[in-house]
């Protein structure tokens, strides 16, 4: 399985096009030893023709035409992307499905829960119903096992198995109350593992933290692509970027008692790649004490067309 990192930073890249906080204003002034990020985007082949994207990324039209994979061959045939796996219904994630609306069917492969949030409250992702045929949505359950075929038949062993859970976290604000009401908590956001053979890739970008169920799945994955957006609770409000901690508004930060350095699994046999930086995020800065900290701990730090092999 081939593995390719389009995109690495939380919601608004890096730098932020709004925001003068340190990391960004350095990295405008060229006094910031960093690279530039895109907004999280994953995506893998189990064959190297076809690709799958995890996520689909507000930047994913600039993504995809700076990675030569995604390129249609020369014989007329459509995009070699076949699916899209979406972990939740946050802008973030979902955006990039606007710039896939030129009449080509794909997979998209997603809750039900996020499914309702997307199709009921957002009347604008009717532009995918255009190819003909439209393209596919594929429910998947918060706990749950799929296999995953590259061609029609599906009568063989599959390419690929999906397994998923349930990683805490919310709905997005823009989904109102009443639909709320109906939508299953633990739909929101979920992990993905990959699996092709004895290889296992396990994407998790958003986790809250309400749950231990992940470290498991992260202690026996080669690969483990895990939320690194904040370094500490309070960074947004001392940036001055928002009233919210980093719990409150989902993810785990990577610093502090029950952190995700203490969580992650001690004898955790893989890779492990922070992913879903955010801009606030002082391990941006190749020079800082946060940077060395997470790499003498062992995380390696996402950054756009980093490639791995499975």
């Amino acid at each position: 399985m081939r593995v390719k990192v389009l995109g690495s930073a939380a919601g608004g890249g890096f730098p932020q096009w709004n925001c003068q906080c340190p990391n960004c204003s350095g990295l405008r002034r060229g006094s910031l030893k960093a690279r530039p990020r895109t907004q999280t985007q994953v995506i893998f082949s189990p064959d190297s023709k076809i690709w799958f994207l995890l996520c689909a990324s507000p930047d994913l039209r600039q993504q995809v035409l700076s990675a030569r994979e995604l390129a249609p061959p020369e014989d007329s045939s459509p995009s070699p992307i076949a699916g899209v796996f979406l972990p939740s219904a946050d802008v973030d994630s979902v955006m990039g499905l606007l710039h896939l609306r030129e009449f080509q069917s794909f997979f998209v492969f997603a809750t039900r829960g996020v499914q309702c949030a997307l199709q009921k409250e957002n009347r604008i992702f009717r532009v995918l119903e255009r190819s003909n045929p439209p393209v596919k949505w594929q429910t998947l359950s918060s706990k749950g096992r799929l296999g995953c075929h590259l061609t029609e038949d599906s009568s063989g062993p599959a390419d690929f198995i999906c397994t998923t859970l349930p990683l805490g976290g919310c709905y997005p604000d823009y989904v109102s109350e009443e639909t709320l009401s109906a939508l299953p908590p633990d739909e929101a956001t979920i992990g993905f593992v990959m699996e092709q053979g004895d290889k296992r890739l396990f994407f998790a970008p958003s986790l809250s933290g309400s749950s231990g169920a992940w470290r498991s799945i992260a202690e026996t994955s080669d690969i483990v692509f895990i939320d690194g957006t904040f370094w500490s609770d309070d960074e947004l409000m001392r940036t001055g970027r928002s009233r919210k901690s980093a719990c409150e508004i989902g993810h785990l930060p990577l610093s502090g008692p029950g952190g995700l350095l203490e969580q992650f699994p001690a004898n955790a046999k893989g890779r492990k790649i922070l992913i879903h930086i955010n801009n606030t995020n002082p391990i941006l800065d190749e020079k800082s004490a946060e940077h060395r900290v997470v790499l003498d701990a062992g995380f390696e730090i996402a950054y756009d067309g980093m490639e791995l092999e499975l």
